[in-house]
């Protein structure tokens, strides 16, 4: 049983045509505890072994915006650390995110809730097993079982946050932590989302009017990676972008998301009391690839559980995103993407298997 908290804010997005349920499968998590597991099954075993390519511990450091010079008063200080952000965001897609405000017993009581609710019985996770991609509370294993030739070391939970906010019945602590720490992080989002309009040129509310902010959609993505006996062969979850327009990131302090920079694979080493924040597909849009979504992998290990929790931001459901009309004016930027409701783009990336920016070409290539 799930429980719906109302908030005042508009109702959930409408329902849209759905694919198939997946077909019923085992946990990773229950698959993991099996008593002498020792080797994986050969669904899960990906033939190109991806985890044996070329991986860098750049000297390069990802950049980290601090927050607070980002709403500082001080107009110099707001100003460079715009200029550091729309840096960040043409170099690396990712940065990390320090002195936001949000409380460190915050994010970790987050964390904590999310790991009680992968320890609960697999009678107990299934109640909030959905049935549809866009189904507001979902639990599941994989990314897409019904497509999924190959499934992913990955248990999961997506919850919608925002404009309705709903949460699992259990455990019985998550709605009022996932609730408040919702509201933080849609704070912290939507101050490094007018300072990236800034950088690209635009008024500083032109992304927040555009994508009708006010009534994003909000979805709360935790994953679980238990320890995997040959992690070699496995895969947390294949590269791909994400669908919104901003996602913000946390997680234990075990090693597992690698980011593609300078066509390497990186290590990303999580900084204490940071948001690892990274563009998404719809920031590609409205800057008409001014500033590109990156690919992004989890891979798994032989001893450490990894939780991380990611909460993506978008557009409202309903609105239509397209490229800002004024990064087009000079006539060197043509215009790369046609408008798309973002409810459809979400069930389009979330209907599909993984597949790099598939989902981003798809709709370039459906005509200007």
């Amino acid at each position: 049983m799930a429980t719906t908290a109302p908030t005042g804010s508009p109702p959930s997005p409408p329902s849209l045509t759905h694919p198939p349920p997946p077909r019923k499968l085992t946990s990773v998590k229950a698959l993991s505890e099996s008593p002498g597991l020792s080797s994986i099954p050969s669904i899960y075993t990906f033939p190109e072994q991806p985890n044996h390519e070329p991986v860098s511990d750049t000297k390069e450091p990802i950049p980290t915006i601090d927050f607070s010079l980002l709403i500082s008063s001080n107009p110099d200080e707001r100003s460079k650390t715009i200029r550091e952000l729309g840096k960040a965001c043409r170099d690396w897609g990712f940065f990390m995110v320090t002195n936001h405000g949000v409380p460190e017993r915050m994010m970790k009581a987050m964390i904590e809730v999310c790991r009680e609710f992968f320890e609960l019985t697999e009678e107990e996770k299934g109640e909030s097993e959905g049935k549809h991609v866009l189904d507001p509370i979902r639990y599941g294993t994989s990314f897409n079982p019904s497509l999924d030739k190959i499934l992913y070391w990955r248990d999961y939970l997506k919850i919608f946050q925002h404009p309705a906010f709903h949460s699992p019945s259990n455990p019985p602590s998550f709605s009022a932590i996932a609730l408040e720490y919702s509201k933080r992080t849609r704070g912290v989002m939507k101050e490094i989302v007018r300072g990236i309009s800034e950088s690209l040129g635009l008024e500083d509310k032109y992304i927040e009017k555009a994508s009708s902010l006010e009534n994003c959609l909000q979805i709360m993505v935790a994953n679980l990676y238990p320890p995997c006996p040959q992690p070699e062969l496995a895969m947390g979850l294949a590269a791909h972008t994400d669908h919104g327009l901003l996602t913000l990131l946390i997680q234990n302090d075990t090693v597992g998301l690698q980011v593609l920079h300078k066509d390497k694979w990186v290590n990303i080493h999580p900084i204490p009391n940071s948001f690892l924040v990274n563009i998404g597909d719809h920031i590609d849009i409205l800057s008409n690839g001014k500033y590109k979504s990156v690919l992004h992998r989890a891979v798994v290990n032989d001893r450490d559980v990894r939780i991380s929790i990611a909460l993506a931001h978008g557009p409202a459901a309903d609105v239509a995103v397209n490229p800002a009309p004024m990064l087009l004016e000079d006539g060197q930027n043509p215009l790369a993407y046609p408008a798309i409701k973002y409810k459809e783009y979400v069930e389009l990336q979330q209907s599909s298997k993984l597949d790099g920016k598939s989902y981003l070409e798809h709709i370039r290539n459906r005509g200007i």
